[in-house]
């Protein structure tokens, strides 16, 4: 028994600091590519949506179009999928008789309310490249989401349907703890 005992620590020694190797592997050819606007402060946090894309175009204006377009797209799709999390679990938490009506009627104001919102985005970020005789620009842009949960309150309060089902302040806390968990994911 005591040999056996010895045999599996000397085992285990031999086993748990031996060396290990990495070994890396170098692609002939490849390069890296640092994608414009990719730092940190482009980045969604607990205070604000953020988003990034680009567009290009012949024509300088052309492309900043199509990158606007192309980040609102982003951005809203960010804040929807934000939202489809909270509404749901908000209606669980709530217990609500109705919660695939109610998740429906918030995911149809959250849209509206996405909209309005994204008339009045903060660029935070451009970047404008040439290739040649193309342009492509980059532009990140952000949303508070102070704005958006007041959109969306402001928006309730005026449907008295969805008003019977609403507690503010439970639903933004949960709001702030999923907007906790996109800076905590970082």
């Amino acid at each position: 028994m005591y040999l056996g005992v010895v045999i599996i620590i000397a085992f285990l020694t031999v086993n748990c600091s031996g060396t290990k190797k990495v070994v890396q592997e170098k692609v002939e050819g490849a390069v890296e590519v640092i994608l414009p606007l990719s730092g940190k402060e482009y980045q969604s946090d607990k205070e604000n949506y953020r988003a990034k894309s680009s567009g290009k175009s012949p024509d300088i204006a052309t492309a900043k179009k199509i990158a606007l377009n192309n980040v609102k797209g982003e951005i809203a799709g960010l804040i929807s999928t934000k939202m489809k999390a909270v509404t749901q679990s908000y209606t669980n938490q709530r217990s609500v008789t109705n919660a695939d009506d109610l998740e429906k009627k918030f995911e149809n104001l959250t849209t509206e309310v996405v909209s309005q919102q994204l008339v009045d985005v903060s660029i935070i970020g451009e970047k404008l490249l040439k290739t040649g005789t193309t342009y492509e620009y980059w532009i990140a842009i952000e949303v508070s989401k102070q704005a958006i949960l007041n959109g969306i309150s402001n928006s309730i309060s005026k449907n008295q349907k969805l008003q019977i089902d609403y507690d503010k302040k439970k639903f933004e806390e949960i709001y702030n703890q999923e907007m906790d968990k996109l800076d905590n994911s970082k």
